[in-house]
């Protein structure tokens, strides 16, 4: 298994920082090739502007459109050009950051920005009465694999279904969903643990031998199973999930998952 980590903390020695050290070594210990973006030692310039596309650049800028014809000509800036290589590379694709504000951190969104560019991540295939582009469950990245390893302060029960933060799935989904399913990748339920403002030598002992069962079980892991686009439970070009499809009692985020 060729796995990509694409980590984002600003402190080497944090939680977060342990646990790509750990996945690191557990992966390469059980034979694996890993390879590491750390997005903050690399100084990841986290904007999307005019300089990502070249001389060619259209003024005023348009980012799809620019995106993708620099990503044709191949004049994205290295920087682009080496991550998009990294997950052509990649069977599997961990992030691996802690949740701020409800979301990534902006370093990480930055990245995704800038690397997931029209042409490679979106802006694939027909477009018809019948298909609208190959996304969510097809695309550029379909057949990896990725994983959100993601560190919470507060505790589990905020993050539950009637906890005030909303359940932890919807607060992951539009990552799960808008940003890696969107291109084709298959995403795994999420490894999160909660209370990490609190956590002792004792916790994490526990935290890291979860981490490495889930680690030396990737392959094994069922995804979620979200519903692809382009195989019958849409219409087309609506979008609109058929009738009847919905199971009983789920509205939201819960209807684009397969019972």
């Amino acid at each position: 298994m060729k796995t990509l980590i694409i980590y984002a903390h600003p402190e080497p020695k944090s939680l977060n920082g342990s646990l790509k050290d750990l996945a690191v070594s557990t992966l390469e210990t059980a034979g694996h090739e890993v390879r590491v973006s750390d997005l903050y030692a690399m100084r990841w310039k986290a904007v999307v502007d005019a300089t990502d596309y070249g001389p060619e650049a259209s003024s005023p800028l348009k980012v799809a459109r620019d995106s993708g014809r620099a990503f044709d000509a191949g004049t994205l800036t290295p920087d682009v050009r080496a991550e998009q290589e990294k997950l052509l590379w990649a069977d599997t694709i961990i992030f691996q950051f802690p949740l701020w504000w409800y979301t990534m951190p902006a370093i990480l969104k930055g990245w995704v920005d800038r690397v997931f560019t029209y042409h490679f991540a979106y802006g694939i295939g027909e477009h018809s009465d019948t298909r609208y582009g190959e996304r969510f469950g097809e695309g550029t990245l379909a057949g990896r694999r990725a994983l959100l390893s993601v560190t919470v302060g507060g505790p589990e029960s905020h993050y539950a279904a009637r906890g005030i933060n909303g359940p932890i799935e919807d607060l992951l989904f539009p990552i799960h969903h808008g940003i890696l399913f969107y291109p084709g990748i298959e995403v795994l339920p999420p490894f999160v643990l909660y209370g990490t403002d609190r956590i002792t030598g004792e916790d994490y002992a526990d935290a890291a031998k979860a981490w490495q069962q889930r680690l030396l079980t990737l392959e094994s892991t069922e995804p979620i199973p979200f519903r692809r686009q382009n195989f019958g439970d849409y219409e087309i070009p609506s979008l609109q999930l058929k009738e009847g499809l919905e199971p009983a009692g789920r509205t939201g985020f819960g209807l684009h998952v397969r019972s």
